[in-house]
């Protein structure tokens, strides 16, 4: 953990992780959508060109590799200091939807897909599921009921293993419960015949509203449409504070293919010395290799859901 201070206060974060003897990552790993570093926007150019100059934290050292960095990321600033050597590549794709009421959001689908998706809203309308947004104080606890709702929806899937771990569980409690303190994360429970069906969380920023996780009871989902319901409730939010976008992460699911979302990819930032860096060349090497692997797969699997879709 790296911390720059200007006169006593904290302006400027990142955190690390070793990988092997020469190279570093952001904390997080594949469980990350965004990847990050802290700066404090009134002296941002100041902060980062501390973080530049003593990253990495110890030496010798090979190559600094940021996942999923988010375009126009404090991160990008890290990059445009970098004084050594520095490659930016594609990454996961992400997508959003404009934060806006619902109907002005379905106004934006074909005629079809609009008409589709109406009947589902007036289906959720009709079924008496209640919406709860969850105290503050209550945030904590809620996230275990989300957890296990969440282990349930992936029960015949397989759900992803360190979401089962207690680790995260505790993690996500006590993180989950801070943010709630400060207005940047909103809780909701989702009751259907005076049963818990589902629990959302929705993390909150300037720039976005992101849906970060959710459980849902299989039999809510054999009944509504899950992302419709969703959905709702965090237009809402995000429309109350004023934030204009409403972020569905990464992935290309069908189910958020269906609302038309824009679509943007988020970058790799490769970061080295100035001399020769073998690492960081088999890392650059390798990244390219997957991702034109990657772009031969996806065209014709992105062909026939074009076709699909005009149908």
């Amino acid at each position: 953990m790296l911390l720059v201070r200007r006169d006593g206060r904290l302006v400027g974060a990142a955190a690390l992780r070793r990988d092997g003897r020469d190279g570093y990552h952001a904390l997080g790993g594949a469980l990350i959508d965004f990847t990050d570093v802290l700066l404090d926007d009134s002296c941002a150019d100041e902060a980062v060109a501390h973080l530049a100059a003593v990253l990495p934290l110890r030496r010798p050292w090979q190559s600094l590799d940021l996942r999923e960095v988010r375009p126009g990321s404090a991160a990008h600033r890290l990059y445009a200091h970098w004084t050594g050597r520095r490659h930016q590549l594609s990454d996961s794709l992400c997508q959003h939807l404009p934060a806006v009421p619902m109907e002005e959001l379905l106004a934006r689908l074909p005629g079809r897909t609009a008409q589709r998706s109406r009947a589902k809203q007036r289906k959720l309308a009709e079924a008496g599921v209640r919406a709860q947004r969850v105290p503050v104080e209550q945030v904590g606890a809620a996230m275990g009921e989300l957890l296990r709702l969440h282990a349930l929806q992936w029960e015949s899937r397989g759900v992803t293993r360190e979401h089962a771990s207690e680790r995260f569980a505790a993690h996500l409690a006590d993180s989950t419960a801070g943010l709630a303190r400060l207005g940047q994360a909103v809780v909701y429970r989702y009751h259907l015949d005076d049963e818990l069906m589902a629990v959302d969380l929705l993390l909150l920023c300037p720039a976005f509203a992101g849906l970060y996780l959710y459980g849902a009871h299989p039999r809510l989902r054999e009944r509504l449409d899950i992302a419709g319901l969703l959905f709702g409730t965090s237009l809402e939010e995000a429309v109350r504070a004023g934030i204009p976008e409403l972020s569905l992460m990464r992935g290309e699911e069908p189910y958020k293919e269906r609302w038309r979302p824009e679509r943007e990819h988020n970058h790799r930032l490769l970061l080295g010395p100035r001399h020769l860096a073998p690492a960081l060349t088999v890392r650059l090497t390798l990244a390219r290799l997957r991702a034109a692997a990657a772009l031969r797969l996806l065209g014709p699997v992105r062909t026939l859901r074009a076709r699909l879709t005009r149908r």
